[in-house]
């Protein structure tokens, strides 16, 4: 059983989280990959924090670890005021319908073998739940509560289109009734046409059934419109973390301004349609340089090499994730007043 958690406690914890690959060279270590390098944020009941930034910068790592998919290599994790960091798995089970995750790829998550309505109901099976009115009346509840007929159940899923192989993934997530769901890029293999349908469901069943959310994505719009507070990460770490208005309004990192900058407004017309993005900065940020390898990163902030503002402190400083100069939102840069 899972403790009770008051609304203003976390859910979710996570102090120094560490992820580190080992690297071969032959039969001899080469090194390691450092995927993520120290996390720390919270989550509390009923929330939805969102996880943004560059492909490899340790998004997926990081949610993987939450729900023990991956074991972390350092740091802690606590869910409802209990350590999971390396709990066993006889010790996560009563933990499990508690803590689900909906998988990016609806077409590789879901067992081509089964009908869409025993997928749905194998967690329930495995956690040894019998719903009230039995499994097949919570399966048909699910499917509705998910947007899809339950008359369908008994059909495979590839006779389902990719947003509603989706719909199916999100649902098999619900079915123990869990506190807390992973998202991880929920959207990002579907159609544009199907995405502000898995959007706008996200959001009302967060609403409809108090969900808590840690949403992995590199959409910033689809993160403003379902996040109240939202994470930048870069090369493993978190270099801006706050409330969503206070990020998006007025970003302090300049990492996090070159990535608002990068969204397309569709309203402004040009030779290419694309101009300043409406969610940050008036001006486009365009970062030079390549992005550095997590298995030799730069030394101080992992940033400066890419960094327009990077002077010689920042080469041999490494800045600490804090609020700074009143701002509500903590940062990792030594000067985020030359970022804004």
């Amino acid at each position: 059983m899972t403790r009770a958690v008051a609304a203003d406690d976390p859910l979710l914890r996570v102090r120094g989280l560490t992820k580190h690959f080992p690297v071969r060279g032959g039969l001899r270590r080469a090194g390691v990959v450092r995927a993520v390098d120290g996390l720390d944020f919270e989550v509390r009941p009923g929330e939805t924090l969102g996880l943004v930034g560059e492909s490899g910068c340790g998004k997926t790592t990081t949610g993987r670890m939450l729900v023990r998919l991956l074991e972390p290599t350092g740091g802690r994790i606590e869910f409802a005021g209990r350590d999971i960091t390396h709990a066993s798995r006889r010790d996560l089970r009563p933990l499990r319908p508690h803590l689900q995750i909906i998988f990016q790829d609806p077409y590789a998550s879901l067992n081509p073998r089964h009908p869409v309505g025993r997928i749905i109901a194998t967690p329930l099976q495995v956690n040894g739940i019998v719903p009230p009115g039995g499994t097949d009346a919570r399966v048909r509840e699910l499917m509705e509560l998910v947007g899809l007929d339950p008359v369908h159940r008994h059909r495979y899923p590839h006779e389902f289109s990719g947003g509603q192989r989706q719909r199916v993934g999100i649902a098999r997530a619900l079915a123990t009734a869990p506190r807390l769901v992973v998202a991880d890029e929920p959207v990002s293999a579907l159609d544009v046409s199907i995405q502000a349908q898995v959007v706008n469901l996200l959001r009302d069943l967060r609403r409809e059934l108090g969900l808590a959310f840690v949403l992995i994505a590199h959409d910033l719009a689809v993160v403003r419109h379902l996040c109240q507070r939202v994470a930048v990460m870069y090369l493993g770490r978190i270099v801006e973390i706050g409330d969503r208005d206070d990020v998006y309004r007025r970003p302090r990192h300049p990492y996090t301004r070159a990535l608002l900058s990068a969204v397309p407004d569709p309203t402004r017309l040009g030779p290419t349609r694309l101009g300043p993005t409406r969610l940050g900065p008036a001006t486009r940020v365009r970062l030079t340089g390549e992005l550095p390898t997590s298995l030799d990163p730069p030394s101080g902030c992992r940033f400066r090499t890419r960094c327009p503002t990077a002077r010689d402190r920042c080469a041999v400083e490494d800045p600490a994730l804090v609020r700074r100069d009143g701002a509500p939102q903590a940062v990792a840069c030594h000067f985020p007043d030359h970022a804004t």
